[in-house]
C-alpha cells in the first residue's frame, strides 16, 4: 500500500480522479467529492476506513471486497462495469473532508450531475449521504430511501454515507440499503457473503 505523509497528501488538494462510468451503468453512486488519498491513488473511496467497498461486497453488488487504497486494478474496474456500477462525485476537486465544500460548489455539482445523468440514464442515481441531496438539489432534508424526484428518467435514492465518520450506519444497515437500491436499479445481486 502506498504511504503518504500529511504534507504529500496536501499536494493533491484540488486534484481530480476519473469517473467510473460505462454505457452499461445501471446504478450510479455519487459521493460528495474525492478525498486527498483518492486523488493521490486515482481511485474513489481509497481510505480503508471508508466502508464503501466492503458495503458493495456485503450487499452482493460485487463478488469481492475491493481494496482501492493503492488504486483500482483493471480487473476491479472491469468488474464494476460488467456489474452495471458507476461512480462519480458531486464536486470533482479533492479536499481533506467533505465539509470543506461550499454550498455553491455542491449546487454547481448537482447541475453538472443532472447533465451527465440525462445522457447516461442509469436506473438509479444513489447519492451517498443524507446531506448531499438537499445541498446539491435544494430539497428538504431527507431520510435514506428512494426519493419522489427523478433526474431525467433515473430514480433518485439517498443512501447512508459509508464514511467511517458516519457512526449512525452499521455494516448491516449500509449493506441492506445499498442492496435494495441495487435491486431497484436492475442489478442481479449475489448472495451476501457469510
Amino acid at each position: 500500500m502506498a504511504s503518504f505523509t500529511r504534507a504529500e497528501l496536501e499536494g493533491f488538494r484540488g486534484g481530480t480522479i476519473p469517473e467510473l462510468i460505462s454505457p452499461n451503468t445501471r446504478m450510479l453512486f455519487v459521493g460528495f467529492n474525492p478525498g486527498l488519498r483518492s486523488a493521490a491513488v486515482q481511485a474513489p473511496f481509497a481510505l480503508r476506513s471508508n466502508r464503501f467497498w466492503p458495503t458493495l461486497y456485503r450487499a452482493g453488488i460485487l463478488d469481492r471486497d475491493v481494496n482501492a487504497s493503492h488504486g483500482l486494478s483493471d480487473d476491479d474496474r472491469e468488474h464494476l462495469f460488467e456489474r452495471g456500477v458507476g461512480i462519480t462525485s458531486l464536486v470533482r476537486e479533492a479536499t481533506a473532508r467533505a465539509d470543506e465544500l461550499t454550498a455553491a460548489q455542491l449546487r454547481a455539482g448537482g447541475e453538472a450531475l443532472t447533465e451527465r445523468v440525462s445522457s447516461l440514464q442509469p436506473g438509479v442515481v444513489a447519492l451517498l449521504g443524507i446531506t448531499a441531496y438537499p445541498l446539491a438539489f435544494g430539497r428538504p432534508v431527507v431520510l435514506p430511501n428512494p426519493q419522489p424526484d427523478r433526474i431525467g428518467r433515473s430514480a433518485v435514492w439517498v443512501l447512508p454515507n459509508p464514511s467511517g465518520l458516519n457512526a449512525h450506519a452499521t455494516a448491516a444497515t449500509l449493506a441492506s440499503a445499498y442492496r435494495e437500491a441495487a435491486i431497484a436499479a436492475g442489478i442481479e445481486v449475489f448472495d451476501p457473503p457469510r
